[in-house]
């Protein structure tokens, strides 16, 4: 029975739960844009304190490790890193698609025996980061960016149900949504990800012993960062 702190600063959102074989003890989120240097620390501090009141052992930490907001993923990293090192355990990295992607199965039921989740976070203009999964998470395509035109995923809208969820998948349903004869899409942009549905993907990888480096390990950016000019005021 593990108990694990689970940070996700990926988006807009953060969020910080305090989680036990499949149980939320405790959870925090901030909806309120790039807000995570300011609350995040306080966020943990409250489910480290939540721990130690009923002398609860945290045993793992888990972190959203991208794609996704580069500044939002190094402030969790390194929040995560820290307390790895100071409580002397594990570091759980969990893939922020494959979170997305779990978040909408659980929240949502589709009856479907054809179906794949394509999660998508906005990387601005048209492109987005995405994956394909199938129900059991296996990749059908492996996360990447993707420009998005009217042929994007055209090898799997074919003979399949797409769910897209995310806020890049707003975006997509600009692009996508003249679906094709036989092409079935649903469009989730409301779905976000948050520390307290990342529970069951930190705890498989507990069990299974998937723990990244402490030191070494890097978010998942999957493209270089490209600075922009700011705009003049006058």
């Amino acid at each position: 029975m593990a108990t694990i702190l689970n940070i996700e600063t990926s988006t807009d959102v953060c969020s910080v739960a305090l989680t036990q074989d499949g149980m939320v003890l405790e959870h925090h989120e901030d909806y309120d844009g790039r807000n995570h240097a300011v609350v995040l620390s306080r966020f943990v501090e409250s489910c480290v304190t939540y721990a130690r009141t009923r002398q609860l052992a945290i045993d793992a930490v888990a972190v959203s490790i991208g794609p996704g907001s580069y500044t939002g993923l190094r402030i969790g990293l390194s929040e995560a890193k820290g307390l790895c090192f100071g409580l002397s355990v594990p570091l759980i990295g969990v893939n922020t698609l494959q979170l997305l992607a779990v978040s909408a199965m659980f929240s949502n039921f589709f009856d479907d025996d054809n179906l794949l989740y394509v999660p998508m976070l906005d990387a601005r203009r048209k492109e987005v980061y995405t994956a394909v999964y199938t129900p059991a998470l296996e990749a059908m395509l492996e996360p990447q960016p993707m420009v998005l035109d009217a042929s994007s995923l055209t090898e799997f809208r074919k003979g399949h149900t797409l769910v897209l969820m995310g806020n890049g998948a707003g975006k997509a349903r600009e692009i996508l949504s003249s679906a094709g004869e036989g092409e079935k899409l649903h469009f989730l942009p409301d779905v976000k990800p948050v520390a307290m549905e990342m529970m069951a993907l930190a705890e498989k990888h507990f069990r299974e012993g998937r723990f990244l480096d402490v030191a070494y390990s890097t978010p998942l950016y999957l493209k270089e960062f490209q600075a922009t000019t700011p705009k003049k005021m006058f």
